[in-house]
């Protein structure tokens, strides 16, 4: 350039899943809905993000309330505090029951976030839980940030880049108190 400014273009090459990711239905079936046909409205509203630190394994009903969840919301963050953050994969965490998760989409449950690896268990194979929330028509985000989050209800902001064709696209998850007006 004339003027001495410079131009830079960078390039990157990874996986959807790595970082915060919503994951599409493609993701687990064939043939199914790609990451840039995921609505909108499931990434964006009220949200309840519900502390599970203290438990493991499979969660079911009475898990949830017994961790302060009393009706089921739009939109649920699960915070297990094993993310991969601190740049090491945990060796496990808690996710809902598969029969829980069906349960959740059938009382209204349009997201499911977490801030670990899945939500289905490190050991799935099948990942059942993946599978009964898109039968249920409900969304998944993972890997989110909730390091600093406390339980309690926000407003959350986390629309997935939209790229045709993919089986998970990148987010940017932001929280906001709900009783806020900043």
């Amino acid at each position: 350039m004339a003027d001495g400014a410079s131009v830079n273009l960078s390039t990157i090459t990874t996986s959807p899943h790595v970082g915060t990711h919503a994951d599409a239905p493609l993701h687990v079936r064939d043939d199914a809905a790609p990451s840039d046909q995921l609505p909108l409205k499931a990434f964006i509203g009220a949200a309840v993000v519900l502390d599970v630190t203290g438990l493991s394994g499979e969660l079911d009903r009475d898990a949830l309330r017994s961790a302060g969840l009393g009706r089921t919301p739009a939109r649920l963050l699960l915070k297990t505090q094993r993310s991969i953050a601190s740049g090491s994969f945990p060796e496990a965490w808690p996710a809902l029951s598969d029969a829980c998760a069906a349960s959740l989409t059938a009382e209204g449950l349009l997201l499911l976030g977490v801030d670990c690896p899945s939500v289905d268990l490190r050991d799935s194979k099948e990942l059942l839980v993946h599978h009964a929330l898109f039968n249920g028509g409900a969304c998944i985000l993972e890997n989110l940030d909730l390091s600093l989050v406390a339980a309690g209800p926000y407003d959350l902001m986390a629309a997935p880049v939209k790229y045709g064709g993919l089986d998970a696209a990148p987010v940017r998850a932001v929280l906001r108190h709900s009783n806020s007006d900043t």
